[in-house]
């Protein structure tokens, strides 16, 4: 489990692509001063497993579900990332709570500075932009993220100067894809919605049931 707030930028220091499947070899600081074999690491949002590291840098395998619903399949080497360890149970939290599950990527369509803020809106499918509501959690290449517009299939967000300078969406334009991944909450609550949609629609009770027993 995540936070959103991203530690460090790292960076792609090796790539090997396979078939839909890759490995990653990426140099940082941080996220390495407490690492272990098997430990959790969001990669642009995404949360991979430590295969082995150096004082320097670290590896991870990416599988085939990962590669086809992210863009990691678009790094290569020299590409800056994301980077967050995994929550610890004594800190603080500072964004919403998050997976590293990415549930699909969107596209910037644009990206518009306005006073100290700069606003970027994406574009991404009908299925996921219908969970995002008005102020509320979006995770963005793993970056904890305020919904500030939600209209048909787009949603807005603003970052401030810290968020710019500190992940790579700071460098991210228009054209370029994200990761995306949908508040928890609003998953659990569609899901239960949709379920207690179908019972009720299949249900066996009907008008005539509860006349026939004394209920009309």
């Amino acid at each position: 489990m995540f936070t959103g707030i991203v530690e460090e930028i790292g960076t792609v220091k090796a790539i090997t692509s396979k078939t839909e499947s890759l490995e990653l070899n990426i140099q940082a600081k941080e996220v390495l001063t407490d690492v272990e074999l098997g430990a959790s690491i969001s990669i642009n949002g995404v949360c991979l497993t430590v295969t082995s590291f150096t004082e320097r840098d670290v590896q991870f395998d990416v599988m085939p579900e990962t590669f086809r619903a992210t863009n990691l399949h678009q790094l290569k080497q020299g590409s800056k990332v994301n980077l967050e360890r995994a929550m610890a149970a004594n800190g603080r939290f500072g964004g919403h709570l998050v997976s590293g599950h990415v549930d699909g990527t969107g596209t910037i369509v644009s990206k518009k500075p306005e006073s100290n803020a700069v606003y970027y809106e994406i574009e991404m499918p009908s299925d996921l932009s219908s969970y995002f509501v008005h102020k509320g959690s979006i995770t963005v290449d793993g970056t904890s993220l305020t919904v500030f517009g939600a209209v048909d299939n787009k949603v807005t967000i603003s970052l401030i100067p810290h968020t710019m300078e500190h992940t790579i969406l700071g460098v991210k334009a228009p054209g370029d894809q994200v990761n995306i991944e949908i508040d928890m909450l609003s998953k659990y609550v569609a899901h239960f919605l949709k379920n207690d949609k179908q019972e009720e629609q299949g249900s066996n009770i009907t008008k005539e049931f509860l006349k026939g027993n004394g209920y009309a």
